[in-house]
């Protein structure tokens, strides 16, 4: 008799400390949730590590990583939003919200590469690094290959737009830096792989356009006319230009 009386004092006991963690947990959750939700960021990051880190086996935690990789990102916090994004797709592959960290890590390394600020003072982020801009694209790629339907993947591919034409403005820089130089087939080397990868892209007019500085310079007369044709074929406006530029006399500089 003794020992049913204990049994059931441990159920008891372990009944109760079951409905003591979940309301816990739920309360810890709760409190978070309208911290996000009233647009308090901070406090409900420390509400959600706390979460993660006392109970991170437990249903609630799941969405608080979800939640955490909105509240760093909207916090300014990227690096930590890309970091819990990148986290949760690993140890989440067939999670139903990997879309969500997909879709979260693109957009924290995306943002930036179109700046207010940068705009107003006239900075060209097309000469800077693109590493970030490439990471960006990446995660969006991948977005829209495993998770063609999902309701993130237009604006996804929206945003890789205007991260094709970045990357390839970049890559056009460069090129026209070393025709600058002298460096004539490094030149075209770089500008015809712009126009072979980002093909359709704004910038090809551009590669196009240092493709038939380059052959000029290398004296390869008919691969420069035929550049041309079809520079003129696909970007009219650009050989107007280049048709301007090539009938400049060389003394002068205006």
């Amino acid at each position: 008799m003794l020992l049913v009386a204990a049994a059931f004092a441990l159920g008891a006991c372990a009944s109760d400390n079951e409905k003591d963690f979940r309301t816990d947990v739920s309360r810890l959750y709760a409190r978070a949730h309208k911290s996000m939700e009233n647009g308090n960021y901070r406090n409900a990051i420390a509400y959600y590590e706390g979460l993660e880190a006392r109970w991170p086996f437990s249903n609630e935690t799941k969405q608080a990583q979800i939640d955490l990789i909105y509240c760093y990102y909207r916090n300014g916090e990227r690096e930590s939003a890309i970091d819990a994004a990148s986290q949760f797709e690993r140890e989440n592959p067939t999670h139903p919200r990997v879309d969500y960290a997909l879709y979260m890590r693109g957009l924290s390394t995306f943002k930036g590469q179109s700046n207010v600020f940068y705009r107003f003072m006239n900075i060209d982020l097309s000469r800077r690094p693109q590493d970030r801009a490439m990471e960006s694209f990446s995660a969006f790629s991948q977005l829209l290959q495993r998770y063609p339907k999902s309701e993130y993947a237009a604006d996804a591919r929206q945003r890789m737009i205007f991260l094709r034409n970045r990357l390839a403005e970049h890559e056009n820089h460069v090129a026209r830096y070393y025709l600058e130089r002298g460096a004539w087939m490094a030149a075209l080397n770089r500008a015809k792989l712009v126009a072979e990868t980002y093909d359709g892209a704004p910038a090809v007019a551009e590669s196009l356009r240092i493709m038939v500085d380059a052959y000029s310079a290398l004296e390869m007369r008919d691969l420069a006319d035929s550049t041309r044709e079809v520079l003129a074929a696909s970007f009219p406006a650009a050989a107007g230009e280049q048709a301007r530029s090539e009938a400049r006399p060389w003394y002068r500089f205006w």
